[in-house]
């Protein structure tokens, strides 16, 4: 049993910057896949990207490519999504995800779906022009 609460959302003008928190708690953060989602009113849930802890190795929404980072904590056992020039249509409720092993990492990279298995509450973002 893993539990995910997520951090840092806010409201941002459109070019700035706002970094993301997610912390886990209960069954080992160690061999995790970590990904960031993301979800606007009326809009299908869209993957932002993710990171496998073991290896830090990570895959990006063509998006957000290059303006946003995932990275880790091992100790804080946290993970962030670090959000750079953003935009109004970054505009969303941005929830973590974790599964155990690399498949969630793995289906991103081959951009395919994936069943993720313990999920956060959500922190909102808003970004204003």
């Amino acid at each position: 049993q893993v539990q995910l609460v997520e951090s840092g959302g806010g409201s941002v003008q459109a070019g700035g910057r706002l970094t993301l928190s997610c912390a886990a708690s209960g069954d080992t953060y160690s061999g995790y896949s970590m990904g960031w989602f993301r979800q606007a009113p009326g809009k299908e849930r869209e993957g932002v990207g993710a990171i496998f802890t073991d290896n830090g190795v990570t895959y990006y929404a063509d998006s957000v490519r290059g303006r946003f980072t995932i990275s880790q904590d091992d100790v804080k056992k946290v993970v962030y999504l670090q959000m750079d020039s953003l935009r109004p249509e970054d505009t969303a409720m941005y929830y973590c995800a974790a599964a155990p092993g690399p498949g969630g990492v793995v289906a991103g990279l081959g951009g395919k779906p994936y069943e993720w298995k313990y999920w956060g509450q959500g922190t909102q973002v808003t970004v204003s022009s």
